[in-house]
């Protein structure tokens, strides 16, 4: 089936005045067509890619772009708008829009197929074919023989480039590796060629990678980073002069890039790649030409360390919570003040021909306790590890796991796996700095630096952080299983806050590391955080669910589809069902969940609510504590929200939607 047909492009219409009106129109096409199974959550995934950053480029064009459940092959819709709308371009709107979708499991040959079409859409000629199309039939063939070329003619040898040339290479890569990944590398290939540059780019992207010979990074005089993402095995390029961006100024300025990048590579003393070949890849210090702060940085590192531990935390914690529900809570008891719980002595010692006397239920229920149970100790070594990683590359990851296991052993715990992460990456980066002989170099990211920076952190955790940190752990355990009315309370709020800030973003991230990584079913305590956190990060899908049934008057068409499936979003526990709402409309929404969260976290503590399991939603029934008052105080977290966005909506409004309000009303 092609790519792109008739019946998905429309030419020279007025698609209602802003980008998700376009998006919506274009996922209406798809839909029709029977290429999405539902527009409206095509719509919201498009959206949630729109509110990471803006999709409009210079030249008055746009590609929204997504990945998503709904597609089942990746299609392309087209609109020549008239008039233009804003994407948020910076040179003003776009009257070309292209919205690109993709299935979630893409092959790499059908992402080929969009790499090309964007590839194209920074050649001027064909924009300008696009502009002049009289008919959907002639924009699919100028779309066909991009992405679908007749075979060339085989091309005669190539001169090599003259002995002078300067070679620098690139990097791009955007989060989803659609069209900005292979924009980005067209437009500072033909950059590199207007400034008489050899200029290479390895490409990050869906349709796969092939990653840049080491003799052409040898030669080269300079290295840009032109991305959204972590550059994969960054060590490779150590040494090298850098300027780092984000992957859309590499569309947008490629000609300043590529000068900044020659002028970096005559610069003694400019920023350069850190660490060994093959080894560390933190980023050196920003510079004047484009480098990332440290302040993103250092975020960066730690949701690195949060992003890689979630998994640990979800499948440990749902098999202890399944565990439970076959075996009883009694699993977690600890026979006789021995050190080993009830599930652990059942399955070490039982089979399934040697049946503990609560029959295959219990025995089972064990097994999945005990497993459960060694999943989730790899919680504090895995984010200490991952955190190292960041900073320092595969070279980090040995010492970082080192630090984690030592922060457990020692009482450290949560706080302790961050310390001691932070230490041994960059400890790793440091010993990578140092100026080895040719000799020992190959040795150095395999043996020499994850041995040393391991000596090194375990010692300082040992020796010195160890104590301390151990003494804060517990001072902060004690401290929050001592308290009681209005300070539990506000600890509530705090947690619902911050669940509901940014719906699965930093803050929301660090409330729920926060909670997992102290979850222990013989402390009560971490047992109502834990209760908290989960609650309040239901209530933003939930509470748009139900202002958009209930006021759907409000609401687009989109919008009350998306909140049509957030009613299972919510009650599974995924925030994210929320953000197609906060990306169109983050001024009066965000607010309103704050306020939601806040008032369901403030319940769950006052009316002593737990919860055993870290994921799952109201599935995960058995194993709340005092389940009633779970559902009464998410119950009234929801009403507050959709209470708080309706009043919000009505009450503030904005010039769109002013614009808009009778097709609203109408609807």
């Amino acid at each position: 089936m092609s790519i792109i047909t008739t019946d998905l492009v429309a030419i020279d219409v007025d698609a209602g005045g802003d980008k998700e009106a376009v998006i919506g129109l274009l996922a209406a096409r798809l839909a029709d067509a029977g290429r999405s199974s539902d527009g409206a959550g095509l719509v919201g995934a498009a959206m949630a890619r729109e509110a990471q950053s803006a999709t409009g480029l210079p030249g008055g064009i746009a590609i929204p772009h997504c990945r998503s459940p709904f597609v089942d092959q990746p299609t392309i819709g087209f609109a020549r708008l008239s008039p233009p709308v804003d994407f948020g371009a910076p040179d003003g709107p776009a009257d070309l829009a292209f919205l690109i979708a993709a299935p979630d499991s893409g092959g790499a040959e059908h992402m080929k197929l969009l790499s090309s079409l964007a590839r194209a859409l920074v050649r001027k000629d064909f924009v300008a074919s696009l502009r002049s199309a009289g008919s959907a039939a002639e924009v699919v063939d100028l779309v066909e023989s991009v992405v679908n070329p007749a075979p060339a003619a085989a091309p005669a040898a190539a001169a090599a480039p003259p002995a002078q040339t300067r070679t620098i290479v690139a990097i791009t890569a955007c989060p989803t590796g659609i069209a900005h990944t292979y924009m980005a590398a067209d437009s500072l290939v033909a950059a590199g060629k207007k400034a008489g540059v050899d200029l290479q780019v390895e490409t990050q992207g869906s349709s796969g990678s092939t990653p840049l010979p080491a003799e052409t990074i040898a030669k080269a005089a300079a290295v840009i980073f032109a991305t959204d993402v972590g550059v994969k095995d960054r060590g490779r390029f150590a040494g090298k002069p850098v300027i780092a961006s984000g992957v859309k100024r590499a569309i947008n300025e490629p000609d300043k890039m590529v000068a900044e990048a020659l002028a970096a590579a005559d610069d003694p003393n400019s920023a350069k790649v850190e660490g060994a070949a093959g080894g560390a890849a933190a980023a050196s210090a920003p510079s004047a030409s484009g480098g990332v702060g440290w302040g993103t940085r250092t975020r960066q590192i730690l949701l690195t360390g949060v992003s890689y531990m979630i998994p640990f935390v979800a499948a440990g914690g749902l098999l202890i919570a399944l565990g439970f529900l076959l075996a009883g809570y009694d699993i977690a008891n600890k026979p006789d003040g021995g050190t080993q719980s009830l599930g652990n002595i059942i399955a070490a010692g039982n089979s399934l021909t040697n049946l503990p006397s609560g029959g295959l239920s219990q025995y089972l229920g064990a097994v999945l306790f005990t497993l459960g149970g060694l999943a989730f100790s790899f919680l504090v070594p895995a984010l200490a590890g991952y955190i190292s990683f960041a900073i320092a590359d595969r070279p980090g990851i040995a010492p970082g796991f080192t630090a984690g296991a030592v922060a457990v052993f020692v009482g450290g715990g949560f706080i302790g796996g961050i310390v001691g992460g932070l230490i041994a990456g960059f400890t790793a980066l440091w010993i990578s700095r140092i100026d080895v002989p040719r000799w020992l170099r190959g040795l150095m990211p395999v043996v020499i630096i994850p041995l040393v920076a391991s000596l090194v952190v375990g010692l300082l955790m040992f020796l010195l952080l160890g104590r301390p940190l151990a003494a804060i752990t517990s001072g902060l355990t004690h401290w929050l299983s001592g308290l009681s009315g209005s300070s539990v309370i506000f600890l509530g709020i705090i947690l619902g806050l911050m669940m509901c800030f940014d719906l699965g973003g930093p803050v929301n991230k660090a409330a729920y590391a926060f909670a997992t990584a102290g979850l222990n079913v013989a402390d009560p305590s971490s047992l109502r955080i834990m209760a908290a956190v989960m609650a309040a990060g239901m209530v933003p899908p939930l509470a748009m669910a139900l202002a958009s049934t209930v006021r759907p008057g409000l609401f687009t068409e989109p919008e009350r589809e998306n909140g049509r499936a957030a009613w299972l979003l919510g009650a599974s526990f995924i925030s994210e069902g929320a953000i197609p709402f906060a990306a169109a409309d983050p001024l009066r929404v965000i607010p309103s969940m704050m306020a939601g969260g806040a008032v369901t976290g403030a319940l769950i503590m006052a009316f002593d609510v737990t919860l055993k399991a870290p994921h799952g939603g109201i599935f995960v029934f058995f194993a709340i504590g005092n389940l009633i008052w779970f559902l009464v105080a998410l119950a009234a977290g929801t009403i507050v929200g959709a209470v708080a966005v309706v009043a919000a909506k009505q009450f503030a409004k904005t010039k769109a939607d002013a614009d808009s309000t009778p097709e609203l009303v109408a609807a």
